[in-house]
């Protein structure tokens, strides 16, 4: 897939077909995505790939404690400001409203917003689960770096003409991803990605939430 088009065409995907992804193509995405720059090739990046009866069972762990144990669901770290300020306030809202919207959920309907809410945790039906880590130790450059691999990522999984959809969200079940997977001590959850094939006849999946043109966001100088 040409690059552009693998750009364009990326979008967060929030309903999958249980089509498998292969074993061959999962590594080459991930080789791919290892190409993501990285200051002085300290790669801050670690993955865990999860499929069939594991995958389940960390869904349903995750969807359980989310619905009945929300107070304990706390990422260790700041995704979102403290206090909101425009624009950024605003784009939020868009995006959350423009989702309930194409779903048919109207504001107040705050149990149906619930429910699509906890859907992240069982990936949205996606048949890979992918958590991505960095290391506690490292300092705050190493989050771009994890972003780039993210990126990489997911424009890999356009290449083989795959979907995904990056989640912030598993990132508050971190107590309860370490109770399924391995990971290290020194191991902080950033953000998961559900990969799959996407199901195109489901309302959520034409959304595309729009981007301010360059001239609001750059400025030029000769």
């Amino acid at each position: 897939m040409q690059i552009d088009e693998a750009i364009r065409s990326r979008r967060s995907v929030r309903r999958f077909l249980p089509t498998p992804v292969s074993a061959a193509s999962i590594r080459h995405i991930l080789e791919l995505a290892a190409r993501a720059p990285s200051g002085n090739n300290v790669q801050a990046w670690r993955v865990h790939v999860v499929t069939g009866a594991a995958l389940r069972r960390l869904g349903q762990a995750m969807l359980e404690e989310a619905r009945d144990n929300p107070q304990a669901c706390v990422p260790e770290y700041s995704y979102y400001p403290d206090q909101w300020v425009e624009p950024y306030l605003g784009r939020r809202r868009q995006c959350g409203y423009s989702l309930y919207e194409v779903l048919g959920i109207g504001r107040d309907d705050s149990e149906r917003r619930q429910q699509q809410m906890l859907r992240n945790f069982t990936f949205f039906d996606a048949p890979v689960g992918i958590m991505v880590t960095t290391d506690r130790r490292l300092n705050t450059g190493s989050f771009m770096d994890l972003g780039m691999f993210v990126q990489n990522l997911m424009l890999a999984a356009r290449g083989q003409g795959l979907h995904s959809c990056p989640q912030a969200a598993f990132a508050d079940l971190h107590h309860i991803v370490r109770q399924h997977l391995e990971l290290g001590e020194e191991e902080l959850l950033a953000c998961g990605l559900s990969l799959g094939h996407a199901d195109e006849q489901a309302p959520e999946n034409a959304l595309c939430m729009p981007r301010e043109p360059v001239e609001v966001f750059s400025r030029f100088y000769s």
